[in-house]
């Protein structure tokens, strides 16, 4: 029973950052501009919500600097795409190839070295915290969206983008805003993942981002679905932990697993909709 339990609390540990991650992706998804950023907003939150709580201790100004850094990386994307008229998907993959280089160079400014830091003090609560914020979150976001004007017209920016043209409505505005709101999730989400480990690691955010991704579609971008599909891919990824210790297979195919659980995951999703027009 207690191993079951441990499993629980390890597989939620694991959803709440893909989790927040792929609700900051839902809002550009909506508004017809997926944010391919994400893993390096995930990574650059990560390590700014590190070292301002190693020199400070403060976890809020950790998570408020988390915020703010993501934000700077996200009004670069948003600059590159609406003024520069960069293509989107190219932009966001530079954003998260600066983002894991800018880590590179900072932290060894801040900590002379590029491997792992780590540090003693971990904030207490840390996990019950991130829950229940997330779940406020959650609500909100469900409200916004369906319920206020703002998510009428965030919506039709996907497809009725004209329509909201011919009404004085500028589409750009809402996208650019719903870029921000990613930025917002990712830069919670990164906090989590270097304030709960207590370190900072090279390329921590190990795909999340790119889960995140699969998890808006897996969820049809909807936020209760992508609760419950950040879920599964948490509970895969528990799983294949978990599995390493009792099972005679490759370790490279365990690590893998949660990828191919991604991977999957989008073939079916992607052939729902066909199925259903038939």
């Amino acid at each position: 029973m207690e191993n079951i339990f441990t499993f629980i609390k390890s597989s939620i540990i694991i959803m709440i950052p893909i989790f927040f991650a792929s609700m900051g992706g839902l809002f550009p998804a909506l508004a017809g501009k997926l944010n391919i950023a994400l893993e390096g907003l995930l990574l650059i939150s990560a390590f700014l919500s590190f070292t301002v709580f190693f020199f400070t201790g403060c976890m809020a100004a950790a998570i408020f600097c988390a915020i703010i850094g993501a934000s700077a990386l996200a009004i670069l994307h948003v600059f590159a795409v609406f003024k520069l008229r960069a293509n989107l998907f190219i932009s966001g993959i530079a954003i998260n190839l600066l983002s894991s280089g800018l880590c590179a160079v900072l932290s060894i400014n801040f900590f002379n070295t590029k491997g792992v830091v780590s540090v003693n003090n971990t904030p207490p609560f840390l996990f019950e915290w991130y829950i229940v914020i997330g779940l406020i979150l959650l609500v909100i976001s469900w409200f916004a969206i369906y319920k206020t004007p703002f998510g009428y017209r965030l919506r039709a920016c996907d497809k009725n983008a004209d329509s909201l043209v011919s009404l004085g409505i500028n589409p750009r505005k809402y996208q650019t805003i719903a870029i921000m709101i990613s930025a917002f999730f990712c830069g919670i989400a990164g906090s989590f993942l270097s304030l709960n480990l207590g370190a900072y690691v090279p390329e921590m955010s190990a795909g999340r981002g790119w889960i995140a991704l699969a998890v808006i579609f897996l969820g049809f971008r909807k936020p209760l679905g992508l609760l419950t599909a950040a879920l599964i891919f948490a509970v895969a990824e528990g799983y294949s932990n978990y599995a390493q210790g009792f099972f005679e297979i490759p370790s490279g195919f365990m690590l893998a697993f949660p990828y191919i659980c991604s991977l999957f995951a989008i073939i079916v999703v992607s052939i729902i909709p066909k199925k259903s027009t038939l």
